[in-house]
């Protein structure tokens, strides 16, 4: 499960920094216009132009119209063909400067001005205007006669923004209460050119727009390449833009590589070959269960791992706490058993009696780390290091279970509660993921140890997703939660009562218990300034409520590893990244050999 599509908004962060061969590059590469008289500024070290870089992609993109991505092939090629008024910078773990060279914001908060980047040129050579922005979220994202797209949490309610032109380059941004991610989200949105769509919108076709179907040449962005080829089911073909806006400290306009290439493999477990192969150049993310064999391939010398670290995933155990009926009218979790979930000293008891260290040894052979927090350590803008953490200590869980009644009263080994009930929970995660399901296996182990018995069902992932957010009917699960933005509104649909990933106990009509009451209003508190302590103290006390009542029992925070070509040059990984190593990979090139 993801938290969230907002990762999404975070389009590849230029910080660059690369040169070339120290002359002004305003004409080179095809471009029919000159640079813009302020583009953005690389500040890395100096790079080449030249070559093309190949990477390995499981399937064919479902489009390449931005608004309408769901899938991550499409992502991983859209992220490359368009360009946003703010950029984001995964080191810092803030936005800079993008299509918007500057902003401001008024002393109510509330309204925003753009400058736009004077002399920014379409990929068609078109200029960017004022005009294509207001387009863009009028016109396209707020237009509620398309269906769903990538963008919805924008529809609800009244237009959250008003967005106008006060002049060809400038935009105003009106929000209708205080919203404290703004440039993150708003300034992260992808824009679209208004010459080239706004027909599809007047004839009602525009989610159509930029189908796979579309001519290489109808299909404008302002990004750092441009579709070239496409063939279903074998590659995505993508050229430098020339117009792209864009240089390195010598002038050299980006990017460095001619072309892109994403060449369409199903083999499982077939990435390491590539590499190894000399058929692709990079792997953004190693999956956990085929480390070792990117391990074995690397000692061919072809490629290098490169390890990063805990990143922002992490698997958690919960306990179903809906105190619901279905649609037969009975309970949806019996009640017997409703009373232990929703009992806070049985639920920091199970997180005593996990051994997350051996899950770490065992499952993933030492590439995780044992996890008691909502938010990654890695994210050091927002973690908190000072929350509780029921770590792994059996006599402290006997202790907890003693202290609410539930005592192995008849020898047998398996607790009874109170009333006599003995402890035998039906447990749930999902088949196709092997590492989870080992983990599965021994956190039943643990806890047969502590005399509470999980009757473990493996299912298919689908299955299991319908039983959690449609029918209800489970009572523990095991699974992931990733994604989001480093921003914590990414994590609203988590947070919030009301929302659906509020795994626990989904679409509240109001708070259930006054903890949840209590983040509720802390979320909602932290949305509504822009003073960060003030954000960063509502939502610290928001980690401590969620590391004290566990909700969510964290299990272990997976690291993050990807392979890449020891001659790419300029890598400058970023764990929290969707793509760690090439989310500045309009700076990346080839060094000589």
């Amino acid at each position: 499960m993801r938290a969230s599509l907002l990762s999404r908004l975070a389009l590849p962060g230029i910080l660059l920094a690369l040169a070339g061969c120290g002359r002004s590059d305003s004409a080179s590469a095809g471009a029919r216009h000159p640079l813009p008289p302020s583009p953005l500024v690389a500040q890395g070290e100096p790079g080449r132009r030249g070559g093309r870089l190949v990477l390995p992609a499981s399937a064919s993109p479902q489009t390449f119209n931005p608004l309408f991505v769901f899938d991550s092939a499409s992502d991983s090629i859209v992220r490359l063909l368009f360009a946003s008024l703010v950029q984001f910078d995964w080191h810092a773990q803030e936005p800079g400067p993008g299509l918007a060279e500057s902003w401001s914001v008024a002393p109510d908060q509330k309204t925003w001005t753009f400058k736009l980047r004077p002399g920014v040129r379409w990929s068609d050579g078109q200029p960017l205007r004022a005009e294509d922005v207001v387009f863009t979220w009028n016109e396209l994202i707020l237009n509620r006669t398309f269906p769903a797209t990538a963008f919805d949490l924008f529809r609800g309610g009244d237009p959250a923004f008003a967005v106008t032109p006060m002049d060809d380059l400038t935009v105003r941004v009106v929000t209708r209460e205080v919203y404290a991610p703004f440039l993150e989200f708003f300034g992260g949105v992808p824009i679209l050119p208004k010459h080239i769509l706004a027909a599809t919108v007047q004839t009602k076709v525009f989610p159509a727009a930029y189908g796979l179907s579309s001519r290489p040449g109808r299909i404008v962005g302002c990004g750092p390449y441009r579709l070239k080829e496409f063939r279903r089911g074998q590659f995505t073909l993508l050229e430098r833009n020339p117009e792209y806006w864009v240089t390195d400290q010598q002038g050299t306009r980006l990017p460095y590589f001619d072309e892109i290439k994403f060449a369409v493999h199903t083999a499982a477990g077939s990435e390491a070959t590539l590499l190894r192969d000399g058929k692709s150049d990079v792997c953004d993310l190693i999956r956990p269960s085929s480390y070792a064999a990117f391990r074995h391939a690397a000692a061919s010398g072809r490629f290098r791992l490169v390890e990063l670290g805990a990143g922002a995933e992490r698997d958690f155990l919960w306990f179903n706490q809906n105190t619901g009926t279905n649609a037969a009218g009975q309970p949806i979790v019996n009640p017997i058993r409703l009373k232990w979930f929703r009992n806070r000293k049985f639920r920091q008891a199970v997180s005593c009696a996990i051994d997350r260290e051996r899950l770490v040894r065992e499952v993933y052979d030492g590439h995780a780390r044992p996890a008691c927090s909502f938010i990654s350590s890695e994210n050091h803008k927002w973690n908190n290091p000072d929350v509780p953490c029921y770590a792994y200590d059996p006599d402290r869980a006997r202790a907890l279970l003693a202290e609410i009644g539930m005592l192995d009263r008849n020898g047998d080994g398996l607790r009874e509660d109170a009333d006599g009930h003995p402890l035998e929970i039906r447990f749930y995660s999902n088949t196709g993921n092997p590492l989870r399901e080992q983990a599965a296996l021994r956190i039943q182990e643990d806890l047969k140890q502590l005399g509470l018995m999980l009757r473990y069902q493996p299912m298919d992932f689908r299955a299991l997703v319908e039983r959690i957010n449609v029918t209800f009917d489970y009572e523990c699960a095991l699974m992931g939660l990733g994604g989001g933005g480093s921003d914590p509104a990414s994590q609203m649909n988590v947070l919030r009562s009301s929302e659906e990933l509020h795994q626990w106990f989904p679409f509240q009509k109001s708070p259930a218990t006054d903890w949840e009451a209590r983040i509720d209003t802390l979320a909602e508190a932290q949305m509504r300034t822009l003073d960060f302590a003030q954000r960063k103290k509502c939502f610290d006390e928001v980690q401590a409520i969620l590391a004290e009542e566990l909700p969510m029992i964290y299990i272990v925070t997976p690291f993050v590893a990807g392979a890449i070509r020891p001659s790419v040059g300029n890598l400058r990984p970023a764990v929290l990244s969707p793509y760690p190593l090439t989310w500045n990979l309009p700076e990346l090139y080839f060094k000589p050999q």
